[in-house]
């Protein structure tokens, strides 16, 4: 494995590494207790795993396309390509990590300022202006970001981590309800909330240009290359969602706590006091700068393949667009964004699996379409919209109770089209 292997693997854990692994992990934690490595597998899979095979699954396709959904028909590629660089960019990914970023990293230092408001926008502006000037070179992303940002934001992650393993003395408590049943597929469907397999959708497309500038055509090669640096991100992954949210399990004696930012923060004043705070907000700044980088290169990237606009005009658009929306505060982005997501992830993990191993036409059409039916469900119920007269219905499916009702119709589906290849 040569060294710029290892340093576009460093590069794609920096990329994902970003505001959604900051929070969850520790809340993961603080909720699963002593179910805590059970819970904690089903989320790697889902947070790591499936992120690991899009990257390859869009390297398997890159001589072709970079688009997920190409074979099943191009303009379907393309429309679903575009919803995803546009849900995990300026949309709801980007400004979602410029508000952790806020609110981890920044707003505990300004306690003493009442108006979060302007705070914010003023927070929002300066990190924005950073995004955009260090996405103007994309070739140079390797450089920044897999050799210099990634070495801090690791020391720093490590030094959080092996403090709240060690120094809190507290034991892990009986997981609570939401983990007491079925710990291993509540962390499973936990690991969506990342958006790391979708963002892995868009991350694709900067890690097979790096391959590229890199000198490498072969489209072998460009598979293999990306599928070590996928398994570098994918340990590196591991072993901070492992520490961090093993600090959470931790800290459940300590209080009672909202969200994943709070569980590390009051863990790293217990731990460092001060200086656990300037420890924290180096982590999460680095971490939430380094992925909206990534995600503005890549819809730059993207957009300007397949428009007539330039790279430049395009990451413009995005930092503005996000710049704005980041500053409808993280509540609102959120409540946004889970409905979405909640329709867009099913159909992306059948069709990173169907694109890994190949899958025909007819195959990948069906199962698509069958496993579109329950995610539009599970999106439209989150937005609150009434749909009493299919709900009885769709509840009898299996592993409806677990968040995962699409598996079934898009196994159905994918055997349906088997079958049609074999008549």
């Amino acid at each position: 494995m040569n060294r710029h292997t290892f340093f576009i693997g460093f590069m794609l854990f920096a990329l994902f590494f970003g505001a959604g692994n900051l929070i969850y992990p520790p809340t993961l934690g603080i909720e699963a207790g002593t179910s805590y490595w059970s819970a904690m597998t089903g989320f790697i899979i889902t947070g790591v795993g499936l992120p690991i095979l899009a990257i390859a699954a869009i390297a398997v396709i890159s001589d072709k396309t970079t688009e997920i959904g190409h074979q099943i028909n191009p303009t379907f590629g393309i429309i679903f390509s575009s919803i995803i660089y546009l849900a995990i960019g300026p949309f709801f990914g980007i400004p979602r990590a410029a508000n952790v970023a806020f609110e981890m990293g920044a707003q505990p230092f300004m306690r003493t300022y009442s108006n979060t408001a302007l705070t914010l926008a003023l927070f929002t502006i300066p990190f924005f202006i950073a995004v955009y000037f260090l996405s103007l070179y994309p070739s140079k992303l390797v450089n920044h970001i897999g050799r210099w940002l990634t070495p801090i934001l690791v020391v720093a992650i490590a030094a959080l981590s092996i403090g709240g393993i060690f120094l809190l003395n507290t034991n892990v408590q009986a997981p609570g309800s939401k983990y007491e049943t079925y710990p291993f597929f509540t962390g499973f469907v936990e690991g969506y909330l990342t958006m790391d397999a979708i963002a892995a959708l868009a991350f694709g497309i900067i890690v097979v240009t790096a391959f590229k500038n890199a000198g490498l055509s072969n489209r072998k090669d460009m598979v293999v290359s990306t599928i070590k640096a996928g398994i570098i991100s994918g340990i590196a992954l591991t072993l901070v969602y492992s520490s961090i949210g093993w600090v959470g399990a931790k800290m459940d004696p300590v209080g009672t706590f909202d969200n994943g930012g709070q569980v590390l923060s009051t863990a790293s004043e217990i731990v460092f006091g001060l200086y656990g705070k300037v420890l924290l907000g180096v982590i999460v700044a680095l971490a939430c700068l380094t992925t909206s980088i990534g995600l503005t290169v890549a819809c730059g990237q993207y957009f300007s393949q397949r428009t007539n606009m330039d790279y430049r005009p395009i990451i413009r658009i995005v930092t503005i667009a996000s710049l704005v929306i980041a500053n409808l505060g993280l509540t609102q982005i959120i409540s946004i964004s889970v409905p979405v997501l909640s329709i867009i992830y099913p159909i992306a993990i059948v069709l990173i699996i169907l694109t890994i191993f190949q899958a025909s036409q007819n195959i990948q059409r069906l199962a698509v379409l069958f496993t579109a039916v329950i995610s539009i469900y599970q999106g439209l119920t989150a937005f609150q919209i009434n749909l009493a007269a299919i709900d009885d219905l769709i509840e009898m499916l299996p592993l409806y109770t677990l968040g995962l009702a699409w598996i079934v119709p898009a196994i159905i589906g994918g055997g349906i089209g088997w079958v049609l290849d074999h008549r």
